[in-house]
């Protein structure tokens, strides 16, 4: 037989393997095509780390997930599926929707750790560029959260921004005031960089949770929330300053 991707073993729902036969030759069939026969199988709803057949974990093997995305779309493709029959065809869509969804957001760390949190039940707060253009359009304030350890430094940046904003007005040139506010710039973005070694390092935290469940023991809610929060306080954080870097080059380039 020939290798099969990791994302074939069968769907795992609440961490219990879920068996079904295949609808055209009753062989006990994979998640997504049944081995025996290719065919491919009606979709099943599941999270994106189900789809791949994957725990939900925040250390992946990217590589290995690439590979599996890959061998997925060469069995899925609806170009591969263009002579089956109807349904085949629609399941073909409709599963390298998912496939295309899953691996976008898996591979990303970002991304993964945002889905995993809304997975959870948890949303971020409200940091994101469209919130802040509703809010404009609005005139409400939008909610900003400062990290506290940036408090001494976003205030001084936001009056030279300001400061900025009055010289545009007045038609004068400061090159020594943007040349600081190009320097913050640089600054801010070289926090956030370190904030993503930082979401890196609470992964282990929640995939150690993750472990002690599979092997049937009992995690408490205060150990998953505190998890929860480790990862969400850095997301936060990277939000706030996306979203002030945003604000910085919009007032470089007007």
């Amino acid at each position: 037989m020939a290798n099969t991707p990791q994302s074939e073993t069968l769907i795992a729902i609440n961490g219990k393997p879920v068996t079904h036969a295949c609808w055209s030759c009753g062989d006990m069939r994979a998640a997504h095509y049944c081995q025996e026969c290719g065919k491919v199988q009606p979709p099943v709803p599941v999270d994106y780390f189900s789809f791949f057949g994957l725990p939900q974990k925040l250390n992946l093997d990217t590589t290995q997930l690439e590979r599996d995305f890959y061998a997925l779309s060469r069995k899925l493709h609806p170009d591969i599926n263009a002579k089956a029959n109807t349904n085949e065809q629609e399941w073909s869509l409709e599963k390298t929707s998912q496939l295309n969804d899953a691996y976008r957001t898996l591979k990303d760390p970002i991304s993964r750790t945002e889905y995993l949190l809304r997975l959870q039940g948890v949303q971020l707060e409200e940091q994101s560029k469209t919130a802040t253009d509703a809010a404009r359009r609005s005139g409400e304030s939008k909610k900003q959260v400062v990290p506290p350890e940036l408090l001494e430094e976003v205030f001084e940046l936001n009056m030279q921004l300001e400061e900025l904003r009055m010289n545009e007005k007045m038609d004068e040139d400061d090159p020594s005031l943007i040349s600081d506010i190009r320097k913050a710039k640089d600054h801010l973005a070289g926090k956030q960089n370190e904030m993503l070694a930082e979401l890196r390092a609470s992964w282990s935290q929640w995939d150690s949770l993750v472990d002690i469940t599979a092997a049937g023991k009992t995690v408490g809610e205060n150990d998953r929330a505190a998890a929860r929060d480790a990862m969400l306080n850095v997301l936060n954080k990277r939000k706030y300053l996306a979203n002030l870097l945003r604000e910085i080059d919009g007032v470089l380039e007007s």
